[in-house]
């Protein structure tokens, strides 16, 4: 029988929402081929199963990539600078994938496996992006090195295609996220009625308002003005998993300050720096709106239309231009916290002014359909299989 590794080799759980489903429908749809779970850690495999029916679980072969004794510790230990315990996994377990007929990854490390292999012993390679976000890293030169790419909507082929990607090795198959949310949801963070704000910034040095901006914006919303307002404040959850950030992308490293003491002290500030929450689309679904730069949750939020405010204190976002970020069109950009506060005071009619803007970058990146997305990506996965075999046979 056929086999699918769907690797799962990442030190946080910000990507499982978009290849658990997948997985679960190979599993469920799909008899003739069996689904393999690769999963990093047993905290790893538990958020997996949160996103999945029992029955499905149940389906599936599980295998943990342990990494025990001396190469654990020394990978543990060089974390702090590089993924090395990822990387240590994809090499002691590389049997694993070497024998199998398809391996589905959300990153691009794994490529380093089809590399090692060869094209004579290597299977399909095939990416399920985590996001569908605007960041020239989000189109890298490695992704032209998959066998098959699937993707949320048009936008995010039509860049692959314009960065190199042959055309016939993408497919539009929806955002397999959205079907365990309900996106008419409103959470309720707050009780006293005050408009709610959801700052996210991103990790990367140079795009992220965080290290020149974040913690005076923080400061603002403690202050007597700000407490007009409600701040969700959730970062991607790597902007606090290290003090220095380092961007090869273009070749510049900061350290990340810490949150101010007066953000902590305030009722109209809630901070979640590495809680499920940041995963789920809690804050996303439950704001008035958004505040950030470079994150791919832009558009997550953006699936039901409000005010959007963008933060460029460095002009690095205005640099690339709205052709390469197409989100430069959801919002104002502020490079300071005077103008956000002035641009905040007049936010739901920044709203109406934004919305058709919104709803059509929106209709672009993500491909609506009746069957759901993780099916069309099963269906997807299961005929290259299929194809290979039929070519080899």
């Amino acid at each position: 029988m056929p086999s699918a590794v769907f690797l799962f080799n990442h030190d946080a759980a910000h990507q499982v929402a978009h290849l658990a489903p997948v997985a679960a429908a190979m599993a469920r749809e799909h008899s003739d081929v069996e689904t393999i779970v690769a999963y990093s850690d047993k905290a790893l495999r538990q958020k997996i199963e949160s996103l999945i029916s029992p029955d499905d679980a149940a389906l599936m072969n599980w295998h943990e990539l342990h990494l025990t004794g001396f190469v654990g510790k020394a990978a543990r230990l060089l974390d702090r600078i590089l993924p090395a315990s990822r990387l240590a996994r994809l090499r002691i377990h590389e049997k694993l994938f070497a024998e199998s007929d398809a391996v589905i990854s959300t990153e691009r490390t794994c490529l380093r496996v089809k590399a090692r292999l060869g094209p004579d012993r290597a299977p399909p390679f095939i990416r399920v992006p985590h996001g569908t976000g605007d960041r020239s890293v989000t189109f890298h030169p490695d992704h032209r090195k998959f066998d098959l790419s699937l993707v949320a909507g048009p936008k995010m082929a039509e860049k692959l295609a314009e960065n190199g990607v042959d055309p016939a090795r993408i497919k539009v198959t929806g955002y397999p996220k959205f079907e365990r949310v309900d996106l008419a949801s409103k959470p309720v963070f707050f009780s006293n009625g005050r408009p709610t704000f959801v700052y996210n910034p991103h990790f990367d040095p140079h795009l992220s308002s965080w290290y020149d901006m974040g913690p005076d914006l923080l400061r603002w919303f403690a202050s007597e003005a700000g407490q007009a307002y409600n701040l969700v404040f959730a970062p991607h959850v790597m902007l606090f998993r290290k003090a220095m950030h380092i961007s090869p992308e273009y070749g510049i490293g900061k350290r990340r300050p810490d949150i101010p003491g007066e953000a902590r002290a305030v009722q109209n500030i809630l901070i979640d720096v590495d809680g499920p929450r940041l995963f789920d689309m809690s804050y996303m679904l439950g704001s008035d709106g958004y505040i950030g730069e470079a994150s791919s949750q832009l558009y997550e939020f953006l699936v039901r239309p409000r005010p959007v405010f963008l933060l460029d204190p460095n002009e690095a976002l205005r640099q690339q231009g709205s052709d390469d970020l197409p989100f430069l069109g959801t919002g104002p950009i502020a490079q300071n916290i005077t103008e956000l506060s002035e641009l905040l005071a007049d936010h739901r009619n920044i709203g109406e002014r934004y919305r058709s803007a919104q709803k059509t970058l929106i209709a672009h990146t993500f491909a609506q359909s009746d069957v759901p997305s993780s099916q069309r990506a099963a269906h997807a996965i299961a005929q290259l299989i299929a194809d290979r075999q039929n070519q080899c046979g």
